[in-house]
């Protein structure tokens, strides 16, 4: 009995989680889902925000910033390797998205920093940011924080070194 009342309790949690993993956020033809961030230790001044973006319009659009509460800037960033050695910049002329295309912001690649963070980014919460497109103009996106290790919108902890040997 006590078996099964765990396996329903399990499942309800789990049919709980089902929409914030499934939520989408929409601007003109741009639609985002997938937000994520990882948890962020006591101090620190940066973190990241990954998500994907589906342009479903038939001209391209660009994202070219954005803003949060909980940060001084939000900015568009690209990781790239350079013989063995990771770099990072900013992407000052924004990103473009595909007419009816997708880009994926991930860990290693493409990602939104929230630089000058005024409080820890804490496993669990929802973090609010605005993302500005050039043609969409702003969305609202919730991002879902993971561990400090997350690999993914899940939170699944799985260490990350992609960071390793990187130069800014």
């Amino acid at each position: 009995m006590a078996r099964f009342q765990s396996i329903v309790l399990a499942a309800f949690v789990s049919l709980i989680a089902l929409p914030a993993l499934a939520q989408e956020f929409k601007g003109g033809d741009i639609t985002i889902d997938k937000a994520w961030s990882r948890a962020t230790p006591k101090g620190a001044a940066v973190g990241a925000g990954y998500l994907v973006i589906h342009n479903h319009g038939a001209t391209p659009d660009k994202l070219i910033g954005g803003a949060a509460e909980f940060a001084g800037n939000v900015s568009v960033h690209e990781m790239s390797s350079d013989n063995g050695i990771m770099r990072m910049r900013e992407l000052t002329a924004g990103l473009e998205i595909p007419a009816h295309g997708e880009v994926v912001l991930s860990p290693g690649g493409y990602h939104i920093m929230f630089t000058g963070l005024k409080q820890p980014l804490n496993k669990g919460e929802i973090i609010k940011a605005s993302l500005i497109f050039e043609h969409a103009g702003t969305i609202g996106v919730e991002f879902a924080v993971g561990g400090v290790g997350a690999a993914g919108p899940a939170g699944a902890a799985k260490p990350d070194d992609s960071m390793k040997g990187m130069k800014m």
